[in-house]
C-alpha cells in the first residue's frame, strides 16, 4: 500500500476480539485473529454500510444514537466471530442451547450471541442506571431533603466509581490483558493511517496507543454526560427516576457521539480538554502490543481499506 501525501482524519475505527481485532470502515467490516496455529486469519464481517443510510438517519445526535446501537450488536457479532475463527466453536453446545436451536431453527452461536447481548445490557442497566440511584437513596434516606443537584452528583460519582473499579478489576485478567493489548494495536494502526505511513508493524509500533475516537473515551462521556442530562428527572419517585433514565438514554448516547467525533476530527484546545478524560482511561483499557499483534490490527485494517471509499486516499 502506498504512502499518502498527507496525513488525513478518518472515520475507520474497530475494536478488540478475542486475539484479534475488528475493523469498520464506511461500506465494510473485517475481523482478523491470530488463530491456535499461530497464522492470521481474516475475514468480512456482515455489517450495515454508514454510507447507505437514509439522510435523517445521519442528523447530528439521530446518528449517534443509531451509531451506539450498531456499535453494540457489531461488537458481539464481533467477538463471537473471532471465537469460531479462533477454534471455539469447536465446542459442543450446551443442551439449552441445543433446545433453544432447536425451537428457533438458529444456529447455537447465534443464540450464544443474542443471549449475551440481551445479558450484558441487563447487567450494564443493573449497575449504571439502577444501582446508582439505589444506592443514593440508602445513604441519604429521604431525598427531599438534601439539594436535587447535590444529589444528581453523587449519583454520577458512584456511576463512574462502579465504572472504574470494574475496569480496574477486569484488567487483572491474563485473557483481558491480551485483548487491551490488541486494543493498543488498533489504535497504533489506525494512527499509521491517519498519519500517511506504510502500513508496517516497523511504521505503527512508534505511535501512541491513545486515541481520542476509542470507545473507552465515549464511554467515560456518556457518565459525564449523563450527569447533566439526568439532573432534569425528577427524584420524586424512584420507579420514575430509572423509567425517566432509561427513556433519556439515546440523548445521552447521540449528544456523547458529537463530543466524541467533534473531538476525533479536530486538533485544538477544545478537542484536547474533551479528549483528555477518555486519553487517561485508555491507560487501563489499552496496553502496548507486540508485533505479531501489531501484524494482526495492520491485516485487519489492511482487508477493511480494499475496496473502501477512503482507500481511493491512497
Amino acid at each position: 500500500m502506498k504512502k499518502k501525501e498527507s496525513a488525513h482524519k478518518t472515520s475507520i475505527g474497530g475494536q478488540a476480539v478475542l486475539e484479534g481485532v475488528m475493523m469498520r470502515g464506511v461500506d465494510k467490516a473485517c475481523v482478523a485473529v491470530r488463530t491456535s496455529e499461530g497464522d492470521i486469519r481474516v475475514e468480512p464481517l456482515k455489517a450495515g454500510s454508514i454510507s447507505g443510510r437514509p439522510r435523517v438517519l445521519k442528523l447530528p445526535v439521530v446518528r449517534g444514537v443509531i451509531g451506539f446501537v450498531d456499535s453494540l450488536v457489531l461488537g458481539f457479532r464481533s467477538l463471537n466471530q473471532s471465537a469460531m475463527m479462533f477454534g471455539l466453536e469447536d465446542e459442543e453446545p450446551g443442551r439449552f442451547e441445543k433446545w433453544l436451536s432447536g425451537k428457533t431453527g438458529k444456529s447455537a452461536a447465534d443464540i450464544a450471541m443474542a443471549l449475551g447481548l440481551v445479558l450484558g445490557v441487563v447487567l450494564a442497566v443493573g449497575l449504571f442506571v439502577v444501582a446508582p440511584p439505589a444506592l443514593v437513596r440508602l445513604a441519604v434516606g429521604d431525598a427531599s431533603k438534601v439539594a436535587k443537584p447535590l444529589l444528581t452528583l453523587f449519583e454520577g460519582g458512584i456511576r463512574l466509581v462502579i465504572f472504574l473499579v470494574y475496569l480496574c478489576a477486569v484488567s487483572f485478567a491474563k485473557d483481558i490483558r491480551r485483548v487491551f493489548q490488541y486494543h493498543g494495536a488498533e489504535h497504533k494502526s489506525i494512527f499509521c493511517y491517519e498519519h500517511g505511513e506504510e502500513l508496517t508493524v516497523e511504521n505503527a509500533r512508534k505511535y501512541k496507543r491513545l486515541h481520542p475516537r476509542c470507545g473507552t473515551s465515549f464511554l467515560l462521556i456518556v457518565m459525564l454526560v449523563s450527569i447533566l442530562v439526568f439532573s432534569l428527572v425528577t427524584w420524586s419517585n424512584f420507579f420514575m427516576r430509572i423509567l425517566l433514565k432509561l427513556l433519556l438514554m439515546p440523548v445521552v448516547a447521540g449528544i456523547s457521539y458529537e463530543i466524541i467525533r467533534y473531538a476525533g476530527r479536530h486538533d485544538n484546545i477544545l478537542s484536547r480538554v474533551l479528549s483528555a478524560p477518555g486519553l487517561a482511561l485508555q491507560k487501563i483499557t489499552t496496553r502496548e502490543p507486540d508485533d505479531s499483534q501489531l501484524e494482526v490490527a495492520l491485516a485487519a485494517l489492511c482487508a477493511v481499506l480494499t475496496g473502501n471509499r477512503e482507500d481511493d486516499k491512497w
